[in-house]
């Protein structure tokens, strides 16, 4: 399967992805902190995405990400909402207890205030869990302003999944 060029759009992205969820008869569910939901909103724009699509968790505080997802609470404490390990950790959740294939994690800093020298505005950390059980995880510093952070936090939540599965064999 033939997945769009760097520069192609979240929706373009989307319709490569949801082929490929439908096709292997995975399922998707998402787990958001700074993009309040917007990646589970371009998702069920797609009409049939109820075939792959599960559910959404928009877990913007702390204690949303420990009591929805499982996080723990001094794992937050200790390395941040806004870490690799929370990223982790929200990811394998959502994939827990929606009992989905796959599942995509985003915690960041979108703006115009919260960010410190060690995380500026702009720093998101993004999970993925593919379905063999895997983990994968990274970080993107985002130019602009709130609402570009999060429209591109979305866009390669999206991106960095479609990419991971690509390189799994079908069958």
């Amino acid at each position: 399967m033939n997945f769009p060029a760097p520069a192609a759009t979240a929706n373009d992205i989307l319709v490569a992805l949801a082929s490929l969820l439908r096709s292997r008869g995975w399922t998707l569910a998402t787990a958001e902190s700074c993009t309040g939901g917007q990646i589970a909103a371009a998702c069920t724009e797609l009409a049939g995405s109820s075939d792959w699509f599960e559910r959404g968790f928009v877990t913007y505080s702390n204690a949303a990400k420990t009591e929805l997802l499982g996080v723990d609470a001094a794992l937050i404490e200790a390395q941040g909402a806004v870490s690799e390990p929370v990223a982790r950790a929200m990811a394998a959740g959502a994939a827990e207890r929606a009992r989905t294939a796959t599942a995509l994690s985003v915690t960041g800093i979108a703006g115009p205030t919260g960010g410190t020298a060690t995380k500026p505005v702009g720093t998101v950390w993004f999970g993925w869990r593919l379905p063999d059980g895997s983990l994968h995880s990274e970080t993107r510093l985002f130019d602009g302003d709130r609402a570009t952070v999060r429209a591109a936090a979305t866009r390669h939540a999206l991106a960095g999944l479609a990419g991971l599965l690509t390189r799994i064999p079908a069958g």
